[in-house]
């Protein structure tokens, strides 16, 4: 699988990606497990509605007064030790955290997971460099031994296999053929704490960042954030402008949403609340913290009244595990650092349009993605929007047109639902026509070529105008 697939051509990754039997498989299982869990979490939680309100509260009240929660983090920060560094692009951030790299990590940085990093293509720049930077969350370094990109925001390599893990180890580190899990964790383990006792250079992102206090915070579930945040002496955090809540206090909000959609937890195993480098040569935490806050594309986003709750993301997951779309395509096919719905809005909106021009039409339209949006973002709607923009032909896209066919079948198609005799006459034909001759028609174009990669439903046997009036009649 190449790092960067071409978002331009979503339909084609799409289709290779329909062909891959086991990677399917993986993502049913996983969308499985995760709704699972994450009902059991709220039935433990009558209050999650309320919650929803309250965190979109907060994150439309920091949007709107961005710059003055911007401008106090920075102030308080400073004043507890950190070193606040603006970013206004992807290269301007590469170049921060680089010159950072070449002064501290001594050729090695170890990493948390972070999609900022993967958004402004970070490691591709160290590389170069010739500084090895080491991800040490253990889905994020699988992707590393693969040489792939995450494949989910939250679990980035949720589509493979134990036994393409078990292959994957055995080529790049030397373990066992076929070792089981244990095996393959512990190895992972002693690897990783051989780089985290050499590194120079810790870089994390942040889940959110409190302007109150001058404090990041971030979540997560194996501890290792805990050592790349502490054990170099020196930590780099790159977040994105919108990660800003007001005070404090506004953490509990988060802290009951992001964890229950995201992973169906209670609460993180491992929540970790930073305040500046250590004070004392015997305290824990690096001598030195930078923040490098990014906005690549941010600040327009936040311009415009339409686009700006998709900055209210808190990058749980959720509108993935729940997509029909990447349910059956999964991360890579996008294109894009961010997949899924939510990528589909964001992505868009971070590049120029003409780039990702094809992901606003990756989705049914559902509205599963929004009912389980922890801050209510209106995803359709946004989708919607883009798609809009895409077909009016935005500066740098041109103006889209239908097809020919679809424009014949969406006016035959008007024509026969304004007339309900004809309607009822049409659908009558077709259920009949289905029951007969259904699986020959399937099987020639035009509905072969739809056919591929779908299951196609068989039409019921009465609509629901016979079977609503059998009803009343009984």
């Amino acid at each position: 699988m190449p790092r960067h697939l071409p978002m331009q051509e979503f339909a084609a990754n799409a289709a290779r990606a329909l062909q891959d039997t086991q990677q399917r498989q993986a993502l049913r299982a996983a969308a499985a497990t995760f709704a699972a869990r994450r009902q059991a979490a709220l039935q433990q939680a009558p209050d999650w509605q309320r919650w929803r309100e309250q965190a979109r509260a907060v994150k439309d009240h920091t949007l709107q007064h961005l710059d003055h929660y911007l401008e106090s983090f920075e102030r308080n920060a400073t004043a507890r030790g950190a070193r606040v560094h603006w970013a206004a692009d992807a290269g301007e951030a590469v170049r921060l955290v680089l010159e950072l790299a070449r002064a501290h990590a001594g050729g090695l940085c170890v990493k948390a997971k972070s999609m900022t990093t993967e958004e402004v293509r970070l490691n591709d720049t160290l590389e170069r460099a010739g500084i090895e930077a080491v991800e040490t969350d253990l889905g994020e370094w699988i992707q590393q031994l693969a040489g792939e990109t995450p494949f989910h925001i939250l679990v980035p390599a949720i589509h493979k296999s134990r036994g393409q893990i078990a292959e994957l180890f055995a080529q790049k580190i030397g373990t066992p053929p076929g070792a089981d899990p244990p095996a393959l964790t512990a190895a992972a383990r002693a690897t990783l704490r051989a780089k985290f006792a050499r590194a120079g250079l810790g870089i994390s992102g942040a889940n959110l960042l409190v302007a109150e206090t001058g404090s990041l915070l971030l979540l997560e579930n194996e501890g290792n954030i805990r050592l790349v945040t502490s054990v170099p002496k020196v930590h780099v955090a790159l977040a994105g402008i919108e990660k800003l809540v007001p005070r404090l206090a506004d953490l509990d909000v988060f802290l009951r949403l992001l964890p229950r959609s995201g992973t169906g937890q209670a609460l993180s195993t491992y929540q970790s609340l930073l305040t500046g480098p250590k004070s004392r040569p015997g305290d824990e935490g690096p001598e030195e913290l930078h923040v490098v806050l990014l906005d690549n594309g941010r600040s327009r986003m936040l311009a415009h009244e339409v686009t700006r709750p998709s900055l209210a993301c808190i990058r749980c997951g959720a509108c993935l595990n729940v997509c029909p779309v990447y349910q059956q395509v999964g991360g890579h096919a996008y294109g894009s650092v961010y997949p899924g719905p939510i990528g589909a809005v964001v992505t868009p909106q971070l590049l120029p349009l003409a780039d990702a021009a094809a992901l606003p039409f990756a989705s049914s339209l559902c509205g599963a993605c929004r009912d389980v949006c922890p801050v209510r973002i209106d995803i359709p709607r946004l989708l919607l929007h883009l798609r809009a923009e895409v077909r009016e032909g935005t500066p740098g896209v041109p103006a889209a047109k239908p097809a020919r066919l679809e424009r014949i079948a969406m006016r035959v198609g008007a024509f026969v639902m304004a007339r309900p005799r004809l309607y009822r006459f049409a659908t009558g034909c077709a259920r009949l026509l289905d029951r007969l001759a259904g699986p020959l028609l399937h099987r020639l174009p035009p509905l072969s070529r739809w056919r591929a990669g779908r299951e196609v439903p068989q039409l019921a046997r009465k609509d629901f105008r016979t079977r609503w009036a059998q009803r009343r009649r009984s």
